[in-house]
């Protein structure tokens, strides 16, 4: 009797795929299963998860439902896997990402190799700089209102792989499982959380949009980071013009504009003298608007460009009080809870930071705030004194600049609180 398996499939896959999965984190799904606990039998674990996709007997489990706070109000739907299904996940895009990658566009940006959100938004501030309008697209429920038909018919145009396309169709139509239990069926929408997600959004995209706009509109740039799209335009009119021709054309993909959240806007600057409304708009966690900058000679001008939004400034606040709690950290010292906190505020500086830096002052003023609440916690000769705490903790930042990173910053250490 033959025991040949109808997929082929490498172990090694397998086992590159979890250590992708381990290094990306993430909570367990439907079954509780965390990565801890997947780990305690790991090779049985792996095994299964081979035998089963290598025999075409491998089904995923509902995806867990998870709602997270929007920045703009309202939350986030988010569709969890469970460990196993993340790491099989994994194995497809391993085979489908070198497929498709050498074909998207040079304007893609997000969850690719290479490139990042940064990258995007300098391609952006340089050609506001060089066009006057921009054309700020937002796909209405872009995530639940993917077509599974025509995501299906995407695929295929980059693979033939029997494999693959089964259990990207069964990933695709898995039911959506509520904390209480609950399952609802899915026809169509891919559950923002899987591994897969990310990649048949981009290739989705790239055929509804970046390979429609090259072909049809080879002099209009844009850049875009998932299903976050920013258009340049040369004039108002041909803003508009583009606007209906990309209206009809997300129809066509059973897709739609957010009637309110899609604007037209004006990049403003010192050469540009006309009025129109609105002349901001916000990209990747950036808000673009007129902004005062100087010439090499010293000279105040208006410049159209990006620094840290709003929105974005608000969320990290609420970080730093509902993640960080340090008034309830008063247990640890100093040096502990920057040891905790200096990577999450380094990967702010270094992202928020990388455009006009002074913006981002706000947050880092807080996070010293909320050292100051925690050493009136921490020491009773510092409680309900709040100047002697500022001052207490402003020595700390003369005596040890470098103990936090956002004191080691050019003038920081000077006025740590």
């Amino acid at each position: 009797m033959s025991t040949a398996k109808p997929f082929d499939i490498a172990k090694r896959m397998v086992w590159d795929s979890y250590l992708d999965v381990k290094r990306s984190g993430g909570g367990p799904g439907v079954d509780g299963q965390s990565m801890e606990d997947f780990e305690e039998d790991l090779k049985d674990n792996l095994y299964k998860i081979w035998n089963r996709m290598c025999s075409g007997s491998y089904f995923p489990s509902p995806v867990l439902r998870v709602e997270i706070p929007k920045a703009g109000g309202g939350v986030r739907a988010l569709g969890i896997p469970t460990i196993t299904d993340r790491i099989a996940q994994a194995v497809a895009k391993r085979h489908l990402e070198p497929l498709v990658e050498p074909h998207f566009h040079e304007d893609s940006y997000g969850y690719r190799p290479g490139r990042s959100a940064l990258d995007a938004v300098a391609s952006a501030r340089q050609r506001c700089w060089r066009d006057n309008w921009v054309l700020d697209l937002d796909i209405k429920q872009f995530f639940d209102c993917l077509d599974h038909g025509l995501v299906m018919r995407a695929v295929r145009r980059f693979t033939g792989c029997r494999w693959a396309l089964l259990y990207i169709e069964r990933w695709l139509k898995v039911d959506v499982q509520f904390k209480d239990g609950l399952r609802q069926p899915r026809d169509r929408g891919t559950p923002q959380g899987g591994v897969i997600s990310p990649l048949l959004a981009n290739l989705f995209l790239h055929l509804a949009f970046d390979k429609w706009m090259k072909e049809e509109f080879p002099c209009i740039h844009f850049e875009r980071y998932a299903d976050d799209i920013v258009v340049h335009c040369r004039s108002l009119k041909q803003a508009q013009w583009i606007k209906a021709k990309i209206e009809r054309r997300l129809r066509l993909c059973r897709l739609e504009l957010h009637p309110d959240k899609t604007k037209i806007v004006y990049c403003k600057d010192s050469r540009r003298q006309g009025e129109w409304k609105p002349y901001s708009f916000d990209f990747l966690g950036f808000t673009f608007r007129p902004r005062s900058a100087r010439n090499r000679k010293g000279e105040f001008f208006v410049s159209f460009s990006p620094a840290i939004s709003p929105k974005a400034t608000k969320r990290l606040r609420q970080t730093i009080r509902r993640v960080w709690g340090l008034t309830s950290k008063s247990h640890l010292d100093l040096w502990q809870i920057a040891r905790r906190l200096n990577p999450v505020i380094s990967g702010w500086i270094n992202y928020y930071g990388s455009f006009c830096r002074s913006a981002l002052h706000p947050v880092l003023n807080h996070i010293n705030a909320a050292l100051v609440k925690w050493a009136m916690r921490k020491f009773k000769r510092l409680r309900r004194r709040t100047t002697r705490a500022h001052s207490w903790l402003k020595g700390v930042a003369r005596r040890d600049p470098a103990l936090f990173v956002h004191w080691s910053q050019q003038g920081w250490m000077t006025r740590a609180v």
